[in-house]
């Protein structure tokens, strides 16, 4: 079942890939451009975007275009060259070889964590597509960093729940330096007489049943009776209470298996 839902998210995540748009992308600091001129082949020039957004080229020197889209850094560099004198209606090509600017780190849980470039209208489901999808020790839940206008913002996105219901008016765009993050899933504990003690994933509304499958079942010295769950609360303060088959699970919850007497 485990394997099936990642199987599941992970082609979802493939396809949406497809269907992103194809806005156009701002020239920034780092990125590489090769230039050619139809007819002049000797002014052809591969450079990188300084930090001040500039690039060298030859007759004009320094020329700014960060912030600017493809065609217009064209348009810009066609039309100081014919003000200048230096070539009469010059055809300029622009292709980006880099594109540094415009990258999103996808880390933690994801099978090919790194930086990833955006290239035209990307979401967050795209980037972690390009990421290999969501690992199996990743929880359903993932975070987005991102700064606007100078101020830092954390959103969430329940990305299973999304896909589930077909829903995906929540995914969200994303631009250079955005960071996605994606946790560890949520895990509890059984303990005592089961075949497997130990942390298990905690699945959405999961049961004392479930659990217990989840630890293997019991030993051949186990009892369903006296079972107890070791609890925190908001403040750290741990509690032991009864517990029965049908009650659900909490994150961090541990629980214990007695040995039988009979």
């Amino acid at each position: 079942m485990l394997r099936l839902r990642h199987w599941m998210m992970t082609t979802a995540l493939l396809l949406s890939v497809g269907v992103a748009g194809a806005a156009e992308v701002l020239l920034g600091p780092g990125d590489v451009v090769r230039i050619g001129i139809y007819g002049s082949p000797d002014m052809g020039v591969e450079t990188r975007v300084s930090e001040a957004g500039t690039i060298t080229f030859p007759l004009l020197g320094q020329v700014g275009v960060g912030g600017l889209a493809v065609a217009a850094a064209e348009r810009k560099i066609a039309n100081l060259l014919e003000s200048g004198g230096f070539l009469k209606k010059p055809q300029v090509n622009m292709i980006i070889t880099n594109l540094a600017s415009q990258q999103v780190s996808v880390l933690g849980q994801v099978n090919r964590p790194g930086r990833y470039p955006v290239e035209g209208r990307r979401k967050v489901l795209d980037l972690l597509a390009m990421a290999g999808g969501i690992g199996v020790d990743g929880g359903d839940v993932v975070s987005l960093v991102r700064t606007r206008n100078g101020v830092a913002q954390r959103d969430t996105l329940d990305v299973v729940d999304m896909v589930r219901k077909g829903e995906l008016t929540g995914d969200i765009d994303v631009a250079g330096g955005d960071v996605i993050y994606v946790e560890r899933a949520p895990r509890a504990y059984i303990v005592g007489e089961v075949q497997r003690p130990g942390p298990f994933r905690l699945e959405r509304a999961m049961t004392v049943q479930q659990a217990l499958a989840a630890g293997g079942g019991l030993s051949p010295r186990g009892s369903l009776r006296g079972l107890r769950i070791t609890r925190r609360d908001a403040g750290g303060h741990s509690s032991t209470i009864d517990a029965s088959m049908s009650d659900t699970i909490e994150v961090d919850d541990v629980i214990t298996v007695r040995e039988s007497w009979f």
